[in-house]
Parts: structure tokens; sequence; C-alpha cells
């Protein structure tokens, strides 16, 4: 029977691997879009920034940041739950993944629902696997700013997996 890793070392392990997936992207990085991580739960987190403003009338997150960031949670959501056995069982070195080893999920299509306005506060988001096959998974997601119960914004995508070697 094999003895357990330190959860210290775990965590590293994990840490380290949701950082090689979100610091690989440039565009994660303009947006401000960082992810907390319980367990295997990831929520997406949007700093809010004055970049990020679309209507300074109202002022209001622009619509395209919020598509974005719902994409983007899903997509990270998505790659994550493809790792997770990997990464668990210890057949990943998190310290030597790279983007382009990680091959990210294509979307196909990606439909917004803009439920009100982004207010200029920070914005999270959590994702949802509806079917997640070999060739093609389905993702829906939720945004919320101040109150979980009352969503900014949700989206639908699907999108076509990468293949495994």
């Amino acid at each position: 029977m094999r003895r357990p890793e330190p959860v210290q070392v775990v965590k590293q392990r994990r840490d380290a691997a949701l950082s090689a997936l979100v610091d690989g992207v440039p565009y994660i990085r303009f947006l401000g879009i960082g992810f907390e991580r319980r367990g295997d739960e990831l929520t997406g987190v949007l700093r809010y920034d004055d970049k990020l403003i679309g209507n300074p009338a109202l002022p209001a997150l622009h619509g395209g940041v919020t598509a974005a960031f719902l994409e983007v949670t899903a997509i990270v959501t998505l790659s994550w739950a493809m790792l997770w056995d990997d990464l668990e069982a210890g057949r990943l070195d998190a310290e030597e993944m790279s983007l382009d080893a990680l091959r990210l999920p294509k979307t196909i299509d990606f439909t917004v629902d803009y439920l009100r306005s982004g207010l200029p506060r920070d914005a999270y988001a959590r994702a949802r696997l509806n079917r997640s096959g070999r060739r093609y998974s389905s993702v829906h997601v939720e945004g919320w700013q101040d109150n979980r119960g009352k969503l900014f914004a949700q989206g639908t995508g699907h999108f076509l997996m990468p293949p495994r070697e």
C-alpha cells in the first residue's frame, strides 16, 4: 500500500497546474482573471479595473469583458477537469507543464445571457460540466457579483476537445 503524499505537496502540484493553465494565456492576464481553488472546484474571479468599463455613464462592465470572463471560466474549468485524474495520480509534473503541452479545448459556440448590468466591482463565475466526452463537451457557467443568488450573466458553451495522447 502506497503512503499518501504530504498535503503541502498535493497543494503545490495543484496550484502549479492551475497557474500553468491561467498564466499561459496573455488575454486572461490582461483582463485580470484569476481562479480560487477548493479541491477540484474552481471559481473564476474578475478583479475590477477601470479599463473593464464599457459604459461610463452607468458605469457598467463591457459586455465583451463579461462574455470573455464566462468563456475563460468555462475553458479553464473544463481543462481542469481533464487534468484532474492525472494530476492526482502524480502522472503530471505540474512544474514542467506548458500551455502547448496542455492543448486547451476549442470553442465551437458560446452563448451569453446578460441578465443585468455588471457593476464596477469584482465578479465571480463558476462553471458546471453538462457533458464531457472525448471529442465534445458542453458547459454552463454563471456569473455574479455581490450575491451568488443574483446572477448578472450566464452562458452555455460547446467545445471541441483536444486529442488525448
